[in-house]
């Protein structure tokens, strides 16, 4: 028999809910179409589902007809991209993370402060484009500690930094550490100001590696966090797959395995979790439990246009 276990937290976090549902309220208001800038969130299945009731996803707004219906994705954009709908007389809800949107608050509150900004993040991240676009200042981004020694800064007494919000304390920590080093008074917001999913997602997943022979993280290839939940895995001595549902399973990968931990990224539905769990059965007996884990209730507001849909 295979003892599978589920790692807690896992799947949609607070602001993936939130995005999603913003985009259903706006379909049950409005009607369709709804025109969607980029994915609202990083997951196929989640967009595949919207699509078929109406939701159109575009990479750019000049693929949106003028007056229709517009929600800027969860990663946030630019302010370029919310002046460009203005100047197209687009109706825009933002579906912005709240905890996006406080790491673009803080970087302008940095520069205000005459500060140029270092933004730890992934480069090409919808997120951290839509970052450097909303911070009016010099943002210089770093992936790695290497960056930091490379960085060329105008006045080393006036740097502040900012993260990405799907990278945790864990990720940030050596990056923030060298940057210290480096420019002992830079200026950064505290830790508990990083994204509490994040964190939870990836604490979960070292956990889970203590109790199992093997991982599965169910999420899409382009989901930062889930391709960082696989990473953590490996670096622990586990064999670990991303996944994007049960499709993907490989019956060789469970030769010589007894236990086999399950966990999703921020932006996987728990519909496919369960699928995973069906498609394990495919292969034989299987036992489930649940680690246990912290008990997420964080719920953001909704816009006020959709408070009532």
């Amino acid at each position: 028999m295979l003892r599978v276990v589920l790692a807690q937290p896992r799947g949609f976090c607070a602001g993936v809910e939130r995005a999603i549902e913003i985009v259903e309220r706006a379909l049950k208001k409005y009607g369709p179409p709804i025109y969607v800038r980029h994915e609202i969130v990083h997951n196929r299945h989640v967009v595949e589902d919207l699509r078929t009731r109406g939701a159109v996803f575009v990479d750019e707004l000049d693929e949106i007809p003028p007056g229709a219906m517009t929600i800027f994705s969860a990663h946030g954009v630019a302010k370029r991209v919310e002046e460009l709908a203005a100047e197209r007389g687009l109706p825009v809800i933002d579906a912005t993370c709240p905890l996006v949107a406080k790491v673009h608050n803080e970087g302008r509150r940095y520069a205000r402060q005459g500060r140029e900004i270092v933004l730890v993040g992934h480069a090409g991240h919808a997120e951290v484009e839509g970052t450097i676009g909303q911070v009016p200042a010099k943002v210089h981004l770093v992936q790695t500690v290497e960056d930091v020694a490379k960085l060329e800064v105008s006045d080393p007494e006036k740097l502040a930094y900012i993260t990405q919000t799907t990278l945790s304390v864990d990720d940030t920590r050596g990056i923030i550490a060298a940057l210290t080093e480096r420019f002992p008074t830079i200026v950064g917001p505290d830790v508990r100001d990083i994204c509490y999913a994040t964190q939870n997602r990836q604490s979960a997943v070292r956990e889970l590696a203590r109790a199992v022979d093997m991982i599965l993280v169910v999420g899409s290839r382009n989901s930062s966090n889930s391709n960082r939940l696989r990473e953590i895995g490996h670096e622990l001595g586990k064999p670990a797959y991303l996944i994007d549902d049960a499709g993907a399973l490989q019956p060789e990968w469970f030769e010589g395995i007894g236990s086999v931990g399950v966990t999703a990224g921020a932006s996987a539905p728990e519909t496919l979790v369960q699928g995973v769990l069906d498609g394990l059965r495919r292969f034989g007996e299987i036992e489930v439990a649940t680690l246990a884990g912290v008990a997420e209730d964080v719920r953001f507001r909704f816009p006020a246009e959709l408070a009532d849909a």
